[in-house]
């Protein structure tokens, strides 16, 4: 079992910045992917960003490139998301996801975190 817990969410206004940070614990994987997805009130869950472990290779969503970036910390097991220049449609519930293996299903997720961009 591996544990998610987000923090860092809150509010901010139009063009601020803002860190989410994901800590897993419990029994982690050198081979995993970790990530994040966002839910907007009334829309489906979409992912964000992610990350491998295993190299460190990252891979976002079309709609945050240049304003998001994904890091990790594989010795803390965190994973972190900076968002900068944020916009009102980025308002959602961030989540975290750990995925035991690159390629498959995410297994396990966070409790989300929100994120309340005003203008």
């Amino acid at each position: 079992q591996v544990q998610l817990v987000e923090s860092g969410g809150g509010l901010v206004q139009v063009g601020g910045s803002v860190r989410l940070s994901c800590a897993a614990s419990g029994r982690t994987f050198s081979s995993s992917v970790m990530a994040w997805f966002r839910q907007a009130p009334g829309k489906e869950r979409e992912f964000v960003a992610g990350i491998s472990r295993t190299g460190g290779s990252t891979h976002y969503a079309d709609s945050v490139k240049g304003r998001f970036t994904i890091s990790s910390d594989n010795a803390k097991n965190t994973v972190y998301l900076q968002m900068n220049s944020l916009k009102p449609e980025n308002t959602a519930v961030y989540y975290c996801a750990y995925a035991v293996v690159s390629g498959r299903p995410y297994d396990y997720w966070g409790q989300g975190t929100q994120v309340t961009v005003s203008s």
